[in-house]
């Protein structure tokens, strides 16, 4: 072999590759889901479900060098130490897009595996925040329209009365750029106060996570009410909105999300229970509206950007499995795969396959049982953040979705039957034989459905 066919096969450039997609709304677990998923693949005692690393085919993984120059590197090894440290702990959240590869070396079967030598599968893992996803449907919408959408559903959610406050005190429409900049300040202050009650649709994405753009004119708008959008504030904002979505969400789905071939959309399902109804629904709403953007055929500029590329499978994931028993897994997913089921069809019927599972990339608890009221009740245990041990009984999620969905469409203030409590339960210390990865709950059936077709 020469040289240059030495340096061809070093630099992995005839190995196949899969484009991995990591994505979920804040607080889902994308980081951990990312650190424990390579970690696992490296170090597969745990995978028992993937078939590949079961049977033995899959003989080693490893970490290279990013393809994207330009794109940051997911930190893998500062995340695995924090959550496997003396002292575990949570990484921070995705703030940006990164990228990380890892290499698969794959021993061949079947009948002419005796001449053939060992392959190399690359897998580009991208993580990039679920807000800045959302923004998609901005681009069918004029400044108008999202507007009156962003208005009228804004009543019920915390902040809106000092935005709406502020929209009140306008002067005929006055332009500068300090009322600019006020009203920007007051709606994103919104934004984040309706995120942290459990709301999912919080558009624009980047008004919550705007990286290098922060205090840019792009990101300097706000809604107004018809009688506003024609006036000199109006007009400039409807400039700034259009800049936002030529500028900041159509590169995004040009250089990023048009190159995936499989998705995971990670969902705090739990976390929008505890919320109540109202988060429900709007996650729900909020989760149709993702799917879209992975509908083949999707007609207008998402389509001509794609061309004939396709995301071939999603997962949707209900991450923190691990803060229910495992009597109550299988209502966790069969809540989720309910959410979503108008939009799955869609995504079904177009060809791509989906799944949805109850996971938790990182198991954080064990399993108990406490007594309350001569009762067993089927709970968790685990250590707080604060360091204290404590078991934990949530209440029972019920047995048909429909206990959930229904009152959530039909604008429900509170759950009938009680209210369903959520505990932040910190990464336990860690234990793990050699060859053993970051303990878990399906992770390994979510690596299968992911790319076990192509190991």
């Amino acid at each position: 072999m020469g040289i240059g066919s030495d340096l061809m096969t070093g630099l992995g450039l005839g190995d196949p590759v899969i484009r991995l997609g990591v994505t979920g709304l804040s607080r889902a677990g994308k980081t951990v889901f990312i650190t424990s998923l390579v970690a696992n693949l490296m170090d597969r005692g745990r995978m028992h479900a993937l078939r590949a690393a079961a049977d033995g085919r899959l003989k080693a993984a490893w970490l290279q060098p990013q393809p994207d120059d330009t794109v940051p590197r997911f930190d893998f090894e500062r995340h695995l130490a924090a959550l496997t440290g003396p002292q575990p702990r949570w990484p921070d959240g995705t703030r940006h897009v990164s990228q990380l590869r890892l290499s698969l070396r794959l021993e061949p079967r079947g009948m002419l595996s005796g001449l053939r030598g060992p392959q190399t599968l690359h897998l580009d893992i991208v993580d990039y925040p679920g807000e800045w996803l959302l923004d998609l449907r901005l681009m069918e919408q004029d400044f108008a329209g999202w507007s009156a959408e962003v208005l009228g559903r804004m009543a019920d959610r915390p902040g809106a009365d000092a935005y709406l406050a502020a929209l009140s005190g306008l002067d005929g429409g006055r332009s500068d750029e300090p009322t600019a900049q006020g009203l920007a300040e007051t709606y994103t202050a919104h934004l984040h106060a309706a995120r942290e009650a459990g709301f999912s649709d919080c558009t624009p994405g980047r008004f919550l996570i705007p990286g290098e753009m922060a205090g840019s004119p792009a990101l300097t708008f706000a809604p107004l009410p018809a009688s506003l959008t024609d006036s000199r504030l109006g007009r400039e904002f409807r400039r700034r909105f259009d800049a936002y979505k030529s500028r900041v969400v159509r590169p995004f789905f040009r250089d990023h999300f048009a190159r995936i071939d499989r998705q995971v959309v990670l969902v705090d399902v739990l976390g929008a229970i505890h919320q109540g109804p109202r988060a429900v629904e709007d996650m729900r709403r909020a989760m149709a509206d993702v799917l879209t953007a992975f509908r083949p055929g999707r007609a207008g500029w998402l389509a001509q950007l794609l061309g004939s590329r396709r995301v071939e499978r999603i997962l949707f994931a209900a991450t923190k499995a691990d803060h229910l028993h495992h009597i109550q897994h299988n209502r966790l997913g069969a809540i989720l795969s309910a959410m979503l089921r108008e939009a799955r069809d869609r995504a079904d019927f177009s060809g791509a396959r989906t799944e949805a599972l109850a996971i938790a990339a990182l198991r954080a608890t064990t399993e108990d049982v406490i007594r309350q009221d001569g009762a067993e009740l089927p709970a968790v245990r685990g250590r707080l953040l604060d360091g204290r041990q404590a078991a934990f009984y949530p209440g029972e999620l019920p047995a048909d979705p429909a206990m959930i969905l229904h009152p959530a469409r039909d604008g429900a203030a509170t759950w009938l039957d009680g209210d369903y409590a959520i505990m932040n339960f910190a990464p336990a210390p860690m234990t793990a034989r050699p060859g053993d990865g970051p303990p878990h709950i399906r992770l390994d059936r979510a690596a299968e459905f992911l790319i076990g077709d192509r190991l």
